[in-house]
Order: C-alpha cells, then structure tokens, then sequence
C-alpha cells in the first residue's frame, strides 16, 4: 500500500460540485435571516442559536474541505478562493450573530436560564450552556455590537490575509539542497521539511540549510507577517481594554479553556525538568557521535547503529506497516479503536502521498455534515512518521468519540486536543517496547521517547517564551528580522544550553504555528497534552477494563468543561498544583532513564 490520498466522495464531488454552491447558498439564506432577526426576546435569541448552528455546519463543511484541498496543492487558486470566500460568510456570520451575543453575555441570569431551557429539533438549547456561559465570563472585555462588527469584518483582509500570505509562500517556496558533492537537488518546501524527520543523514543537513537559506532570503515578508499578526492582536487587546487591561496571554488562556495560575505551574515545573530536557538531546546525540544535538538531526529518525564491522540499517516502514503497528497497538487498548484505524484506511480518509505543493505539517480536520474525520500528513517512511500518524489518528478518534454529540459540544480547546493525540503515541511506543526482540529495537522505542521529550520539554518552552518576549517587545512597535533572529537564538540558547550545537534563529519564520491568524500561542497547549495526558495514560493498567470506557467519558467532555475541571472529575487532580505535573515529569525521566541506560551499556 502506497501513501494514500483523501477520497471526498462521501461529501463532495469535487469544487464544481452543485452541492457545495447549495450550501454555500442555503448558508446565505440563513445568514439573511440571522440579520433581519430581532433581538430581543428569549425566543429571538433561541431562534438565532438554531440559526447559528445550521450556518457553522454547512460553512465549516465547505470552508474545511477547500482548506485541505489547498493544503494538498498550495497552487490550487480555485480551492483558495473558495477558503477565502468561506471566511468572508464566517466574518458576516459573527456580525450577524454579534447583537445576540451581546444580548446573552450581559442578560440577567433569569432570562439566559430561559433561553437554554427550550429547544428545537436537534435537542436542548442546553447544548450551547457552556460556551455562552464562557462568552459571560468575558463580557467585561466585549466592545459595543457596531465595534464588535467592524472587527469581524476588518479580519478577512487583515489578519487572515496575512496567514494567507504565509500559507501561499511556504506552500509553493523551491528549496535548493546543496550536497557535499556539489551535487544540486531542487524540491518543494515540504518535501524539504519531511527530509529533516527521515534517515537519509546525507541530505538532511543539506535539506536544513535549504529551507534556512530559502526562508531567510524572504525575512522580511515573514517578519512583516508576524508584526501585521501580532500588531493587529494588540490592538484589539487596547480597545477592549474599556473597563479592565486586558493581558495578551488573556485570549489564548481562555481559547485553551485554563487559568493563568495552571499555565504558572506547568511552565514553573517544565523549568526546573529543563535539565531532563537536556538530557535527552544530549544522550540522542551520542548515537549521531556528536557531544550535541545538531539542529538538522533533531527531529531525524535513529541513525544506523554500528554493530561491531558493520552499520545495522536505520529502520524504515510503509504506510502498510504503519498501520499494521498502529492497529495492533490501538486493539490492545480496545478492539474498538482498531476498527476505528479500518474504517479510516477503507474510506480513505488519510492524505499522506507526498505532492510537490503540499503544505508542511500534519493535522486532524473533519467534515461537520458528516462528522468524518480526516488526517493530513506527508509520509516519509521513519518510525517519526509512524508516530506522527499515530498521534493524528489519536485526534480523529477523539472526534469519532463525539459524532452524536450536539456539535457546539465538539469544540475542544487545543490544550485537551492534545490529549487523545499524545496518548495514541504512548500506546503505539509501548507497544512496539513490549514487542522488542533485539537490542535495536528497543534502542528505536527509547529514542522516540527520548526525542519526545526534547520537543516537548525544551523546544515547545523555546516556541512559548520566544512569542511572550515577542509581544511584550511588539507592544513598543515592529520588530526587524535582525531582532527576531536575535530574539529567537537567546531564547533558544536560554533553553537548550549546551545541548545543541548552535540555536535555529529563523525558527520563528520556519514554524508556521507563529503566523497562523486564527490562534496565538499555538505552543504550551503541546506540553500541556504531553503532560496530562500522560498522566491519563499512567491510569490505565490501574484502571483495568474499566479505563476505555472512562477514558471515552473523558473525551466527550473536552468540548463542555475546561481543563482544571475535567482533570478533577476524570482524574481527581488539582492540575494548579504541581504535584500532578510533577507526576509527569518523572514517568518521562524513567523513559530517560531507560535511553541512557541501554546506550551506557553499548559503550562498554
């Protein structure tokens, strides 16, 4: 079996489909009547919830399935203008629906109480209970209804278009690998980017440069990009700052459903594990046989071992074969979340072929209408993307878990998304640790764990400190490329010290997750999922039988509570403090432990 490619048949035919002009038509309809609405009784206000949902399910139909085409081929224009034209109706969407927001966030509580107390033909108004009763939680930070407006309609052509911009160039940027033969190699961006996760050690230094030396020659497009982002941000941030400041973090604690003493406590834990982290890269680059981990080898795939006269060959697996492990593992947890890897397989609904205008990265989506799950990736045939396959079929079975739910009730933060994604890795890891028959394969496993833990325990905390100092630094105006680059590499050497040979000071260019429009702060939801959810997984030989059923509980509540409160209700946890952190971090220093250990008697 050779990668497979997404088949959209279940929804549309293609972007000619009449079925996507009805919906994007019915969605028009709807949003006409959404504007002309009154607004001001308790059955106006349940009208508009039915509204509400009627139009986000057929807009984020549409709008999610030119998103991927477009991540699949960055030069489809006619895919683009359909994401754009979806934005738009979104933009109108949150301006129609504005006044009654308004309404509900500053309503007495008799009058809310009422308006959840109805219901219409997809069930209880009660459906929308927790993601109001968040927006009234804010509403001393909202702005009048014409300035909530303008803002929504300001984001098509501001903000998001310079995500949009982003997106366009990364998607079609040429990169030249230059070999240590001299040998020249041109190739897309993305394709350049999978090289740095595989095992060909030839080109991946060379792949590493390429994309450096390509992005830097745009620093300034990309600097401008993020100064527009972050700029755009801090304005908004000023003006609802009417009754109270409003902090930049503010936004992106509430977008991940937790308190600021919860992200205190985590980021306070994850600096004094900071020489774990160390560790880890440390004990990778011995295999390399270097003293530090080189930027270009830290996401790459074990290398060959040398076993006496000759080098053992670095793993490689086809996506056949990653499905095999990943479904063995997942059958072991329940039989359930096997079938769950079949049916994703048979209806293709994965897109790992590698193209020459595919985005870089990997993501879960779905189709609303249809609550079809979907993974997005490039396969590169390491162990790597073994993993990163496993970790995305962990979200699509999170959004398998919640199909019948009322989808307002779907709408996870990042920080628990991550949950069933990390926890979906650690069942495949584990798996593959038991299976071990050789010294190789357990070194694979070990290494996985060990690589896991420098992204997460030292590269998410370089990605979160780095945009805090931006911001803070934004507040007194733009910053250069020069500025960035510097900011980037102290940062980076704040975390990494001596454990990695010299700092990647375009990171803040080459990471997408810093100019994407939609969230800031797309970093410490990782180690917060990689935490948590390795405290879920700790429970689940204590649990026995009973722990599937327990752990589906807790994923259907992802998208109604925030994180301190499913963590006390499915774990009993006070996740403010830091013992449960703690907890964490030591599972994962035994993992480090175990790497060291196997390594130290390789050397003897």
């Amino acid at each position: 079996m050779t990668a497979p490619s997404w088949d959209f048949s279940f929804v549309y035919q293609g972007l000619s489909d009449r079925a996507i002009t009805a919906d994007l038509t019915q969605s028009q309809d709807l949003l006409n009547t959404l504007k002309n609405h009154p607004t001001s009784s308790i059955e106006d206000c349940q009208h508009a919830l039915s509204l509400f949902d009627q139009i986000t399910n057929l807009l984020l139909s549409v709008a999610n399935y030119a998103s991927c085409l477009s991540s699949v081929d960055a030069t489809d224009d006619q895919a683009k203008a359909l994401v754009i034209k979806c934005d738009v109706l979104f933009s109108s969407l949150s301006q129609a629906f504005s006044p009654f927001e308004s309404l509900l966030a500053a309503s007495d509580e008799a009058f809310f109480d009422s308006v959840l107390a109805g219901s219409d033909e997809s069930g209880s108004y009660q459906r929308h209970a927790f993601r109001l009763s968040r927006l009234r939680h804010q509403q001393i930070y909202r702005l009048s209804v014409p300035e909530e407006q303008l803002l929504s309609a300001m984001q098509v052509d501001g903000k998001n278009a310079w995500g949009r911009l982003y997106d366009d160039i990364t998607g079609t940027l040429k990169v030249t690998l230059v070999m240590e033969s001299g040998k020249e190699e041109i190739m897309g961006l993305s394709q350049a980017a999978s090289l740095l996760y595989g095992n060909d050690s030839e080109r991946r230094e060379p792949a590493w440069r390429a994309i450096r030396h390509a992005m830097g020659q745009q620093d300034i497009t990309f600097a401008a990009i993020l100064n527009a982002i972050a700029g755009n941000r801090l304005t908004e941030y000023e003006k609802r700052s009417h009754t109270l400041p409003l902090y930049f973090l503010a936004p992106a604690l509430e977008s991940s459903r937790i308190e600021q003493k919860t992200l205190d406590t985590m980021m306070g834990v994850a600096k004094q594990s900071q020489a774990l982290g160390r560790r880890a890269a440390k004990a990778m680059a011995t295999l390399f046989g270097t003293s530090t981990l080189t930027p270009w080898d830290e996401l790459a795939a074990m290398p060959a071992l040398n076993n006496g006269e000759e080098n053992t060959p670095s793993a490689t697996y086809s996506f056949e074969e990653a499905i095999v492990i990943i479904r063995r593992a997942f059958s072991a947890v329940n039989p359930e979340m096997a079938d769950f890897v079949d049916m994703m397989v048979r209806e293709n609904l994965i897109d790992a072929a590698a193209q020459p205008n595919k985005s870089m990265g990997a993501y879960c989506t779905k189709i609303p209408k249809t609550r079809t799950p979907l993974v997005f990736m490039t396969w590169g045939n390491s162990m790597s993307d073994v993993l990163t396959l496993a970790h995305e079929l962990g979200h699509a079975f999170h959004n398998w878990v919640m199909k019948d739910m009322p989808f307002v009730e779907t709408q996870y933060p990042m920080t628990l998304a991550e949950t069933a994604s990390i926890f979906a890795e650690n069942v495949v890891r584990d798996a593959l640790l038991e299976e071990a028959k050789s010294e190789q394969d357990t070194l694979l496993m070990l290494w996985e764990e060990a690589q896991t833990a420098v992204a997460l325990l030292l590269n998410i905390p370089v990605r979160f400190e780095f945009e805090r100092a931006f911001y803070e630094k934004r507040q007194q105006g733009e910053l250069t490329p020069s500025q960035l680059r510097t900011l980037m590499a102290d940062t980076w050497k704040g975390w990494y010290g001596d454990a990695m040979s010299e700092p990647n000071d375009l990171f803040w260019a080459t990471k997408l997750h810093f100019s994407i429009a939609e969230i800031s702060f797309y970093n410490y939801p990782y180690l917060f999922g990689y935490l948590f959810s390795t405290g879920v997984y700790a429970r689940r030989e204590a649990k026995g039988s009973a722990f599937y059923e327990d752990y589906k509980a807790l994923l259907k509540d992802t998208g109604r509570m925030t994180a301190e409160d499913v963590a006390k209700k499915h774990l009993g946890v006070d996740i403010q403090d830091s013992e449960f952190w703690l907890e964490s971090i030591a599972i994962a220093e035994k993992r480090i432990s175990a790497f060291e250990a196997v390594l130290a008697t390789r050397q003897h």
